[in-house]
């Protein structure tokens, strides 16, 4: 580990623990290579803190943010069992820093993907199911002033994420037309296909099966996998409530608190 990955990884963390966004830290790391270890500095700081890792998140799987970031891939994150608030519960207030809302959807996996090449057919093989969620990104860079080195040494500027409850077959439902409807309080706030998600959910959970397996730390039977804004990220405020629906998959809620000095 050097001084720099070191140095980043602390900034993050005492933004993490103050709950004020902190400078970028691109000025500390060189390259995705070393975001990447900042990340999973982090995440070995929080397993042995006692968090229990339940799987991982897929971002920057528009190809609107990709160029606006002027990557060519997408980037993944940590997803732990603190971060999962049951359909329908409030977020408190504070919880996401500087959050942010997308509609995805989840597959949950009842086996291991472990080789160095996935196909689709390995990862509908290994799905138990698939859920619709809401992610709550957050950042603890000030100001969402992100390139890439930042999002991903903040472990893919994760925050909490919501899934619905009722488990849905891959056979019963066609991912790459499914469509997306977020509303907060009865209006539409976004709207979104699979096919936005890399031309389909299913290509984004190969790429992190084969990253992962490369990394050697492979997908395993239980994880909750996120893959990707099915559209446009919807800005939050204290107090909305938002509301995800996918075709052949349902909906999922998402409340959030009114600010702490207003209650």
């Amino acid at each position: 580990m050097t001084p720099e990955v070191q140095g980043a990884a602390t900034r993050l963390l005492e933004a993490y623990d103050s709950g004020h966004p902190c400078e970028p830290v691109r000025d500390l790391i060189d390259g995705v290579e070393a975001a990447y270890a900042v990340q999973s500095l982090l995440t070995e700081r929080w397993l042995s803190e006692g968090r229990r890792l339940t799987g991982r998140k897929i971002g920057l799987t528009s190809k609107a943010v990709q160029r606006q970031l002027g990557v060519g891939s997408p980037d993944f994150g940590a997803l732990f069992a603190d971060m999962a608030v049951p359909d329908g519960e409030e977020i408190p207030a504070g919880l996401v820093l500087q959050p942010r809302a997308e509609a995805e959807v989840a597959l949950v996996l009842d086996r291991d993907l472990p080789h160095e090449r996935h196909t689709v057919a390995d990862v509908i093989g290994a799905t138990a199911f698939a859920l619709p969620a809401v992610e709550v990104v957050g950042s603890r860079i000030r100001d969402w002033d992100i390139t890439l080195a930042d999002t991903v040494a903040d472990n893919a500027s994760a925050g909490v994420y919501v899934l619905g409850t009722r488990p849905v077959s891959l056979r019963d439902v066609d991912l790459r037309l499914a469509g997306m409807v977020v509303e907060r309080r009865g209006e539409q706030v976004s709207t979104g296909v699979g096919t936005a998600c890399l031309g389909h959910p299913l290509h984004a959970a190969v790429w992190l099966a084969d990253t992962l397996a490369a990394l050697g730390r492979p997908l395993r039977a239980g994880d909750t996998v996120l893959t990707g804004a099915l559209g446009p990220v919807v800005p939050v405020r204290p107090g909305d409530v938002l509301e995800a629906r996918i075709d052949g998959l349902g909906d999922v809620r998402v409340a959030f608190a009114t600010d702490e000095e207003d209650q």
